[in-house]
């Protein structure tokens, strides 16, 4: 049932397209886009009980996040930002739920349902959509551009269709034929009509039926330049089959939900065993990009675990261990890596791609990471 809720607005209802069951006891898989402030809480905690399978939606908040959206009491927990996690180990399931920040979109079963699958053996995989994640793409040009056009129908804003050159620039940074246009270096296409877009990234004169346009499905079409982007540009993209999932259920497609894994901007995981003089690296506490606190790494003494581990200068650090530092001050932080006596395993980012995420609006880097 849809509901109309005048403070949270149309964007993120969750909508079951076949609530209907099997005949067999097993519903339909529901889907819940989760979007807090800095101040509010998703409103549920996830458990693991005693002779009960799953990762299991508990304390949903009267009033809440989650209740508004409506997660259930007894709800299992299959997806988060796509990623299934029915067969994770609890801690690591609520790690992600975490490490995704303000947004996350949640794939759940009701309690009924999913023990009745459980019982005729279900694979509760094979009940989601493959691949629901829109895709975050770097593309550096070539001699012969970016490798890509853009068409759309006349009049209508926000609906940008991207026809992709074999073997060209955006074909090599992951841009799928056919796949429609969301964000342009971290800002939504939504509001542009296609003039407007020419204009934005073309600079003035550009667009329309000029010199050098072609027809994409029948719509005026036109090269993209980007001139005003140098020689690289992020476009967020979403192939036919993500947008319509996210459409028909009133989902809107964000940058924090995407696949990253085409971009040239890593992670990196860096394992440490103890020496005589210690990591032979210091954690200093200081102003992100985005204007919040965070911990970087300096004075990285060379020769020592840190170095031959593969740690820079500067990089950030994301996790401990596993478990994202996000919310943590400095001495728990450090209490963090010093919970066990003789190695340590940290995430961390440059500041490079640091800068990047923050840039397209990604949240937090370590959610990029497998």
């Amino acid at each position: 049932k849809f509901e109309f809720n005048p403070k949270d607005g149309i964007d993120n209802p969750a909508l079951s397209l076949a609530e209907d069951t099997d005949g067999e006891g097993v519903g339909e898989p529901r889907f819940y886009l989760l979007s807090k402030d800095s101040t509010e809480t998703f409103g549920f905690c996830l458990h693991e009980e005693l002779g009960c399978q799953g990762h299991v939606i508990r304390q949903v908040e009267l009033g809440g996040l989650a209740q508004r959206r409506g997660l259930q009491d007894g709800d299992r927990l299959l997806q988060v930002n796509g990623h299934f996690v029915d067969h994770m180990d609890h801690r690591t399931v609520v790690q992600k739920i975490k490490a995704s920040g303000n947004q996350v979109l949640l794939a759940v079963l009701d309690g009924g349902s999913y023990e009745a699958a459980k019982v005729l053996g279900r694979d509760l995989s094979q009940m989601l959509p493959a691949d629901i994640r829109p895709r975050l793409c770097h593309i550096t040009r070539d001699r012969s551009g970016f490798g890509f056009s853009v068409s759309g129908p006349e009049g209508v804003k926000g609906t940008f269709q991207l026809s992709v050159r074999q073997d060209g620039p955006a074909e090599r940074a992951g841009v799928p034929p056919g796949s429609w246009l969301l964000e342009l270096n971290g800002a939504s296409v939504r509001s542009y009509s296609h003039a407007q877009l020419a204009r934005k990234v073309c600079g003035p004169g550009a667009g329309g039926r000029g010199s050098g346009a072609s027809n994409v499905t029948e719509h005026p079409a036109f090269p993209i330049q980007l001139k005003q982007s140098g020689n690289k540009v992020t476009l967020l993209v979403a192939s036919s089959a993500v947008e319509e999932f996210y459409r028909l259920r009133g989902l809107q497609i964000t940058a924090a939900l995407a696949d990253t894994s085409w971009l040239p901007f890593k992670v990196r995981e860096l394992h440490m065993v103890k020496g005589p003089a210690g990591y032979g690296f210091l954690l200093k506490e200081d102003d992100c990009i985005s204007g919040a606190i965070g911990q970087f790494l300096w004075d990285v003494d060379a020769g020592l675990p840190a170095e031959q581990a593969g740690m820079k200068e500067g990089d950030r650090l994301l996790a401990v261990n596993g478990e994202s530092i996000e919310g943590l001050d400095h001495q728990q932080t450090v209490l963090r890596i010093r919970a066990r006596d003789d190695q340590v395993t940290l995430l961390v980012i440059d500041p490079a791609g640091d800068e990047f995420y923050q840039s397209v609006g990604f949240g937090d880097p370590a959610w990029s990471h497998p």
